[in-house]
């Protein structure tokens, strides 16, 4: 998919949201859509079939969000997925994530914990990896139990891996 095009859904998923009023609800669940589609490859494969009719992937699309998401939210995953765009909803969610915090002039912050971050510590970590990119920083977390411990925090091309995941990998690479 062209990036214009990527940029084009993003744009309308932050318009939506915008002007139904629900902009940081909507982000947030469809950032935490997007990353349930990167981790369970079957979920992104049915979104994204062309061999299973639309109205059956956007019926997959609302059957898992229904309670868990905003109505918005649904409707506009709905909406990506029944123009067959499932696929690259992932990349048309970080592309709207981005743009919509850069627009309130902060950095995004993707950060990978073994463990939910606590208020005081999400705001630490903000304050860290401000002092050290040098603009506000916006951070999502995503939960991954196979770092193990630690963090793995992504500020655009950037990836810092201060995961015991990767600690225990160089401690290998030493020992051999």
């Amino acid at each position: 998919m062209a990036d214009d095009r990527l940029g084009g859904y993003a744009d309308a998923l932050l318009a939506v949201a915008a002007a139904e009023g629900v902009s940081d609800v909507v982000e947030d669940e469809l950032f935490r859509f997007a990353e349930a589609l990167r981790v369970s490859e079957s979920l992104l494969a049915t979104v994204s079939d062309p061999g299973l009719p639309i109205e059956r992937r956007q019926a997959v699309v609302e059957d898992l969000l229904g309670s868990r998401a905003s109505s918005t939210t649904t409707a506009l995953v709905s909406m990506v997925v029944g123009t067959g765009r499932g696929a690259d909803l992932p990349a048309i969610v970080d592309e709207a994530v981005s743009r919509s915090a850069a627009g309130r002039n902060r950095a995004l912050a993707r950060v990978r914990s073994a463990v939910e971050l606590t208020e005081d510590q999400k705001a630490r970590l903000a304050a860290a990896i401000k002092s050290s990119v040098g603009t506000d920083v916006e951070i999502r977390v995503v939960i991954d139990e196979s770092i193990m411990g630690g963090l793995i925090t992504e500020i655009g091309d950037d990836v810092i891996d201060g995961s015991v995941r990767r600690r225990m990998a160089q401690l290998r690479e030493n020992f051999t």
